[in-house]
């Protein structure tokens, strides 16, 4: 067993943080007797104004050369009777720690101010790192909402490292108001934690580990795949409609969308149309050249507002002639269909799930009890397919994960980092 990965979590709901932390540390002294090497550590927003003092307790009582984590509204973690959990909206505090032979773990902070600019060749973002893009390493992200500028650093981490897997969240906070934390400690660069305000923490893991992911954006398509004919950043101006086949011929002509999506809503149930009020989406298909679409193929994006006068849309991505789009609804029952064949695929495709050491998930703050109206729904769905992972994470401002070769920053998404040896 000493060669091999082993992973533990535990999880607190104890309002003192002292208590808590002497809980779950307890608990992963009984879990884990190997050496840990890499510790990932949530801690609930109800714990904002002691963020000060985590690290320094967690170095009275744990020895990990590695610490990441930040800060959530909700916590998610295996509470004392070995199940998932997800608490939202009170006090938590969850502790992974991972052992990991023959893994390179690397951890880094980066402020926002450093994140080259996208015109820079892949050595600035590899000097960035510290890590060869020989090496092959898949990254856990953990991100200051309003500092981190972590559309580009992704954009840049895919293009320096393409083909390497990258998975997180942005902090986030129960109240308007509160300050994220992010939480980094590395035994090479200095002897006491940090807490950081700002930025992005994350460790670069290769060797012998895989992290694979489960992207669960929750919505289903309505109405056909279009072609944007017309479009100037995130303005959608006109839109070619598709020939009964489903072809985009030549001469097809273009319509505004607002005029597209009013006659494709006619076409709903009363049910969907409803829905369709304050759940609708935009998917955009991530392959210019894949010639039939699935869901999969489309990266799921908030419609954000109509100009009537023009009928034009804007949505939360940007656009350019010849990309496909389709409309999307979105509600608990497509979302629990999306993540239980997403699972399904995934024990299908997994030749020995026996494998998997341990797991992170990254959920929108728009998901959990609000969404599907009773708590632990996506956990309780993941641990019914991987039913002996450890599973860890936090509730999000934003979540990261692949769509198709590429990575994004998502919305009203689950991702689940899946890790096991290579």
């Amino acid at each position: 067993m000493a060669n091999r990965i082993q992973w533990a979590n535990a999880l607190s709901t104890r309002p003192s943080l002292e208590a808590a932390i002497a809980e779950v540390v307890d608990r992963l002294k009984q879990l884990l007797p190997m050496p840990a090497d890499l510790g990932l550590v949530f801690i609930s927003s109800a714990y904002t104004s002691e963020y000060s003092r985590l690290m320094p307790l967690l170095q009275e009582r744990l020895s990990v050369p590695v610490i990441i984590g930040c800060g959530g509204a909700g916590i998610i973690g295996m509470n004392a009777c070995g199940e998932a959990q997800e608490v939202e909206g009170q006090a938590a505090l969850t502790i992974s720690l991972a052992h990991l032979p023959d893994v390179s773990v690397r951890p880094f902070h980066i402020p926002g101010d450093n994140i080259p600019d996208l015109d820079s060749p892949p050595n600035a973002w590899v000097d960035l790192i510290g890590v060869s893009p020989q090496e092959k390493p898949d990254f856990i992200l953990l991100a200051d909402p309003f500092s981190s500028k972590v559309n580009d650093l992704i954009q840049g981490l895919d293009f320096a490292y393409p083909g390497s897997i990258k998975v997180g969240g942005l902090a986030s906070a129960s109240t308007m108001g509160v300050q994220n934390g992010l939480f980094y400690f590395s035994e090479d660069e200095e002897s006491v934690g940090r807490l950081y305000r700002e930025g992005t923490v994350g460790v670069a893991l290769s060797g012998n580990i895989v992290i694979e992911t489960i992207v669960a954006q929750g919505c289903r398509p309505i109405g056909p795949i279009y072609q944007v004919a017309k479009g100037e950043r995130n303005i959608v101006l006109e839109l070619v409609e598709p020939n009964r086949s489903g072809i985009v011929t030549n001469d097809a002509q273009s319509r505004p969308p607002l005029t597209v999506l009013r006659d494709l809503i006619q076409t709903l149930s009363e049910g969907d149309r409803q829905l369709a009020q304050h759940s609708l989406f935009v998917g955009i298909a991530r392959d210019e050249f894949k010639q039939h679409l699935g869901v999969r193929d489309f990266l799921i994006r908030n419609l954000l507002g109509v100009d009537p006068r023009v009928g034009a849309i804007a949505i939360g991505d940007r656009v350019r002639p010849g990309q496909r789009i389709q409309f999307h609804l979105r509600d608990a029952r497509t979302s629990q269909e999306d993540l239980e064949l997403l699972l399904q695929q995934y024990e299908k495709d997994s030749p020995d799930l026996s494998e998997v050491a341990g797991a992170l998930m990254f959920s929108c703050l728009g998901r959990g009890e609000g969404l599907y109206g009773q708590a632990n729904f996506d956990s309780y769905l993941f641990r019914r397919y991987l039913k002996d992972v450890q599973l860890a994470g936090f509730f999000c401002n934003g979540e990261i994960g692949p769509v198709g070769s590429s990575t994004f920053l998502h919305g009203y998404t689950s991702v689940f980092g899946i890790c096991r040896q290579r």
